[in-house]
């Protein structure tokens, strides 16, 4: 069964270097292969983020991969520190507070790539 086996985000890049670069110095994240037309980060245990080069990117708004963490706000101070810019809301329904969201479960912070991909942290209660 597919539940039995870990996943593995696949996000686009019209720049790949530049995404390479953003997870690799910004986000911190550790490179576990790469080739001309994709880079692949570790996350966590099992898990991989797949960054492909695109000559169209990405159009969705929508969060394209989330981080569980225990700590939100020592991972949105610690991506703040490399440089990595949190994004602030104040709409009917989702207000930040020094870039976290409460969102009934859970607190939420956001990010984007260079590719435009919304990234989120997620700590649940």
């Amino acid at each position: 069964m597919l539940g039995d086996h870990p996943i593995e985000v696949v996000l686009l890049a019209t720049d790949l270097q530049a995404s390479r670069d953003f997870y690799a110095q910004k986000v911190g994240l550790e490179i576990a292969r790469e080739q001309e037309d994709a880079v692949w980060f570790k996350c966590g245990a099992e898990g991989r983020l797949s960054i492909s080069a695109s000559t169209t990117g990405t159009a969705d708004e929508q969060t394209q991969a989330s981080w569980r963490v225990d700590d939100v706000a020592s991972e949105v101070a610690e991506l703040r520190s490399r440089g990595v810019e949190i994004i602030e809301y104040d709409l009917p329904g989702l207000k930040t507070h020094e870039g976290i969201a409460e969102v009934g479960h859970a607190w939420v912070a956001w990010f984007k790539d260079p590719g435009n991909n919304s990234l989120s942290i997620i700590q649940y209660k």
